[in-house]
């Protein structure tokens, strides 16, 4: 097998790794080894950083909501639970633009989401009442 000597492709394959190593402290942008170190290490950062990301805006999100849904005397869950149940599909990102950019916009959804929770909690209730109910009768009837 003949001997490769990758004059050429080396010396491109390390000049970009130290181009992507620049700006870095001391030796890290200079010397091949360190450079590709640290350059592994920023790449790792990186991704996870895309990730965390998304993770800290929806928090961000999910806290200016909670917050303007407090005003109008609904907690954030309530507020949600609420919304859901009226079948109105906004997502976290457009709620915390809405209540901070129009909060009379975000008052009327709340509005929507207080009936349609307590309209739901109103079902429920009735629910548990039947099931009761229905314990009672069946208790009668083991009895009879």
């Amino acid at each position: 097998m003949p001997r490769v000597k990758r004059g050429t492709v080396r010396r491109a394959k390390r000049k970009k790794l130290l181009a992507r190593a620049k700006g870095f402290y001391a030796n890290k942008s200079k010397l091949y080894r360190a450079a590709k170190e640290s350059v592994d290490t920023a790449l790792k950062y990186a991704f996870v950083g895309r990730r965390r990301k998304k993770r800290d805006f929806r928090r961000l999100w999910v806290v200016r909501i909670n917050a303007a849904a407090r005003e109008h005397g609904l907690t954030y869950g309530q507020m949600i639970n609420g919304l859901k149940n009226a079948g109105i599909t906004l997502d976290r990102k457009s709620l915390s633009d809405l209540a901070i950019s129009s909060p009379a916009a975000f008052a009327t959804l709340a509005k929507q989401a207080r009936a349609a929770a307590t309209i739901a909690v109103k079902s429920a209730k009735n629910v548990e009442k039947v099931a009761a109910s229905k314990a009672a009768n069946a208790k009668a009837a083991a009895r009879a």
